[in-house]
């Protein structure tokens, strides 16, 4: 038993430093992406393409947020009662749903693309959303593989297919709308060949899934079966868990949709034109956004292993590693985040100036500044997210995103008149402060486990040291090596600080270190206390 335990806390791990890697190569391909895109096809074919991506974003939320992380955690609840023939009637199942659901989608996409460019208001836009209808079909099957693989702690697979999806979205995206340029074809076909890049890495991922699934279908697997499940109670216990999922995604997806609308409408109000607005707007969703997406990145493997892995564990009645479990995740969630935020706080203008033009960068910078904070704060809803849905609370994350969502409105109506765009991150703070409060009250109230108040403390020592020292030995070497080398030494500079800091506060930094293994064991024990780990 005890080498099997090892066997699987490895593999467990092995799998979320390849997701941790595969993230960030994924974050690197989407910007090697837009660059060439932007000079192949012009702002005009970019604004065809982004409308397209706009709807097939949403239906991609519609379909697949919420399945596959229900289809995890019924996949460790199987594992735990020890039942292969449920556990894969289950995916069977749960593959036949997303089938339909991607099959439905792409169809919308495909038939409804000139409706549904005009209702966008880019009537251009409409062969590209039919070039990317395929994407949404081949996503749905490949949700449904991950769950799988998630739900039995392995999550290379997962990495390996975002992987095969980005390179296949670079290559085929940017190789067709190159050809399409050399052909002199119109814009809008331009953009439908670049679209149908999505098209192609999500079907050579789908591929990638469905194959490894089918060579390793029963490993891991125990070998006692109890038997079949009731096709009723499959259907029912994935919508229990995949509707709130689905609906606190689509929440957060309308709020981000409702914020484009106020943000320029508000500043428009304010005497700005509308292209001064959409400029404005342009600029703070183009520079700063993606940089404050990149450390959650860091942290969403650990947040898709939690799932199943807490799961196991409430299957198996064992509540006190389950609190475990979620308070160390939140412990890794604070360790990744805390830094990262800290530095792209202090660092906001060279950061940027480093990657865009100085324009564009000074405009974003201070954007930046206010908005890093929530970086972190998005990195803990990730987990406490992971940790209510492994519980049973997956109506919580409902409540608390919706009320998220209400405060990020009400507070950019209020913000934006005030601050004038400096309002749109403050408002994404105080929404994502209102989100976390609430998951970690919801949490303690759930499972016992809370935010690790003694790793917080040191951690945001560490995070405020090593982003003082990146910025003073960024400006001790602009002068003699230039702004772009001052800033990355500064950036390299700052890990051994985090870490010295860490040391001189007391705790060995191994301990701390300790935090990125999230290891899936094998579950024992049986009953399935669905309802959450009090009941």
């Amino acid at each position: 038993m005890l080498k099997s335990e090892s066997g699987k806390s490895g593999r467990g791990t092995r799998g979320v430093l390849a997701l941790t890697v595969s993230n960030l190569l994924v974050k690197a391909a989407g910007l090697l992406f837009k660059i060439p895109m932007n000079y192949a096809v012009g702002d005009a074919g970019m604004g065809y393409y982004n409308a397209a991506y706009s709807v097939y974003a949403l239906l991609y939320t519609l379909t697949t947020a919420g399945i596959p992380v229900a289809l995890s955690v019924m996949i460790a609840e199987q594992r735990a009662r020890n039942s292969p023939i449920g556990a894969e009637q289950t995916y069977r199942r749960a593959l036949l749903l997303m089938l339909s659901a991607g099959g439905a989608g792409c169809a919308l996409m495909w038939a409804g693309a000139s409706p549904l460019a005009s209702l966008i208001r880019s009537p251009g836009s409409s062969p590209a959303i039919r070039a990317a209808a395929p994407a949404l079909l081949f996503i749905c099957l490949s949700g449904a593989a991950r769950g799988w693989f998630q739900g039995c702690g392995n999550m290379t697979p997962t990495a390996v297919s975002q992987l095969a999806e980005a390179f296949g979205k670079l290559v085929c995206g940017i190789g067709g709308a190159l050809y399409a340029v050399r052909r002199g074809l119109p814009t809008p076909v331009t953009a439908a060949y670049a679209a149908a890049g999505l098209s192609a890495g999500s079907f050579l991922g789908m591929a990638y899934l469905l194959t490894a699934r089918r060579m390793g279908r029963g490993k891991g697997i125990p070998d006692a079966s109890s038997g079949p499940v009731p096709l009723g109670q499959t259907f029912r216990d994935l919508g229990q868990i995949a509707l709130p999922v689905t609906l606190s995604a689509s929440v957060m997806s309308l709020s981000s949709a409702m914020d484009t609308l106020s943000v320029q409408r508000i500043l428009r109000s304010l005497g700005a034109t509308a292209e001064e607005a959409a400029a404005r707007f342009g600029n703070y969703t183009s520079l700063a956004v993606p940089m404050f997406n990149l450390p959650p990145a860091l942290v969403y493997p650990f947040a898709y292993a939690l799932v199943p892995a807490a799961a196991s564990a409430l299957a198996s009645g064992r509540r006190d590693e389950a609190a475990e479990r979620i308070r160390d995740a939140m412990g890794t969630a604070a360790f990744i985040g805390i830094p990262c935020a800290c530095g792209l706080a202090a660092l906001a203008d060279p950061i940027l100036c480093l990657l865009f033009r100085e324009t564009s960068a000074h405009a974003a910078a201070p954007l930046l500044t206010v908005l890093a904070p929530a970086s972190f704060l998005v990195c803990l809803t990730a987990v406490t997210n992971a940790g209510l849905q492994a519980s049973g609370g997956q109506r919580l994350t409902v409540a608390s995103m919706a009320a998220g969502a209400a405060v990020k409105w009400a507070s950019g109506e209020l913000l934006l008149v005030r601050f004038g765009i400096l309002g749109a991150p403050l408002s994404t703070l105080a929404g994502y402060l209102a989100v976390t409060g609430l998951n970690l009250a919801f949490l303690r109230k759930r499972t016992g486990a809370s935010l690790p108040a003694d790793r917080l403390r040191r951690y945001l020592l560490g995070g405020v040291a090593c982003a003082w020292a990146a910025v003073r030995i960024d400006r001790l070497l602009i002068p003699v090596l230039g702004p772009r080398t001052a800033v990355l030494c500064g950036i390299l500079a700052a890990v051994p600080v985090y870490g010295l800091v860490l040391l001189a506060a007391g705790e060995f930094i191994g301990k701390d270190l300790s935090l990125l293994r999230i290891p899936v064991r094998r579950a024992r024990g049986i009953g399935i206390k669905r309802k959450g780990i009090g009941s």
